[in-house]
């Protein structure tokens, strides 16, 4: 054999075995996600999340087995201006029930980590809920205690919006806006007496609180308070990306001081600093032809979608690097260790995806990669899902 040919054929097999490898460690590994929307896309857009919605959204049932998805936290979300966000809540959780009546043998409800093993187990879908805003327990405790009772298993403390007893990253950074104009309102900046109990009531029951979208006093406030883990199940880092709603390092180490876990976000302008202001433009550009679309009868999400589909070269533009996740990533490993970050891709959540990571069947393309950046086996599997596991675990630890 010559030598061209020989190094050629090694190279081949070297490639294929790599491929064979980063598949097996993508199947053997319990892959979490600790954040997607797809409920509130359903409901919104009317559609069946266990009916093929290829390109209609980022995430449906079979393309979750696809994407070798074991766990997945789906979101309870409203944006806080629903009259009752409790009801609305609870509306959000009866669907995730019916996706599951419905498809017994592909989905099972998991709320703690024996039956979380058990569904993974049994190859179904271990469906978890976390909700999206502390107002949606209307200020009433035994409301967080029922819908623990339903099942959900973290709370993010607030959304976008503050609430009576927390405030949020939005708010304290100066950036929320009523009517166009910055909110003055003068509310106190982290948690009330109220937030504090709501904190250790989480604690009691076993639910994780989750600091994504908090205000950086919310943040320090819960994690001094918080006796367990905590979670971020959707954000990134200041450092790489200066967005309100990403981790500075300090609250990074403080998170890995606590033992919880940082899960990241799949959305470019969390990721790619460039990207607020070419959205900025690409909506100012198509400020009238959305105008037009909605008059003519079009839903807000629809106007977007034609949009969309009408300028993908100008998505595409604000589609960040694949590789940026992995210096996100690799920012916090540097910082604190590869024992606190995982995966909260906001899918059905964010308006645009990164390249590559364009629905949940690439998940793939992130054990591929880490392959390819020498990650172990170990590392690869506590990145993928079990740094979440643990802090689950930590979380529920005497619960069952």
């Amino acid at each position: 054999m010559k030598a061209p040919l020989f190094f050629s054929v090694v190279l081949m097999l070297a490639i294929s075995a790599n491929s064979q490898s980063y598949k097996k460690i993508h199947a053997d590994a319990i892959v979490c996600d600790t954040h997607n929307d797809i409920i509130s896309s359903c409901i919104e857009r009317g559609y069946r999340f266990d009916e093929d919605l290829t390109g209609k959204t980022h995430s449906d049932l079979n393309r979750m087995f696809r994407g070798g998805l074991d766990v997945q936290v789906f979101s309870i979300f409203c944006d806080g201006k629903q009259k009752d966000p409790y009801q609305f809540a609870n509306r959000e959780i009866d669907t995730l029930y019916a996706w599951v009546k419905r498809n017994p043998s592909k989905m099972m409800i998991v709320t703690n980590p024996k039956e979380l093993y058990q569904a993974v187990k049994e190859h179904k879908l271990a469906s978890m809920m976390g909700v999206e805003g502390g107002h949606m327990i209307e200020d009433d405790m035994n409301k967080l205690d029922r819908l623990y009772n339903r099942g959900v298993r973290y709370m993010t403390l607030t959304w976008n919006n503050n609430n009576s007893w927390a405030t949020s990253a939005e708010y304290e950074s100066g950036n929320q806006k009523t009517n166009g104009q910055i909110d003055t309102t003068s509310q106190k900046k982290g948690l009330s007496d109220f937030g504090k109990q709501v904190v250790k009531r989480m604690n009691e029951l076993g639910m994780m609180v989750d600091l994504s979208h908090v205000g950086d006093q919310t943040f320090w406030d819960a994690i001094k308070i918080s006796t367990k883990p905590i979670l971020v199940s959707h954000s990134d880092c200041y450092a790489l990306c200066p967005a309100f709603r990403n981790l500075k390092d300090d609250m990074i180490k403080a998170v890995a001081k606590n033992g919880g876990v940082i899960d990241l976000n799949f959305y470019p302008a969390f990721l790619d600093s460039t990207v607020s202001a070419k959205q900025k433009a690409y909506y100012q550009k198509h400020r009238a032809e959305k105008k037009e679309l909605i008059a003519s009868g079009k839903k807000d999400f629809e106007a977007d979608d034609i949009i969309a589909k009408k300028y993908p070269e100008e998505i595409a533009e604000m589609q960040a690097p694949f590789s940026l996740l992995f210096d996100h990533m690799e920012h916090i490993i540097k910082l604190v260790g590869v024992d606190y970050v995982g995966l909260g891709g906001d899918f059905d959540g964010i308006s645009i995806t990164p390249k590559v990571l364009t629905d949940v069947t690439k998940y793939p393309e992130i054990t591929k990669e880490l392959v390819k950046r020498g990650y172990s086996k170990t590392d690869i599997d506590k990145i993928l899902g079990g740094n979440f596991i643990r802090v689950f675990e930590a979380n529920q630890k005497g619960k069952y």
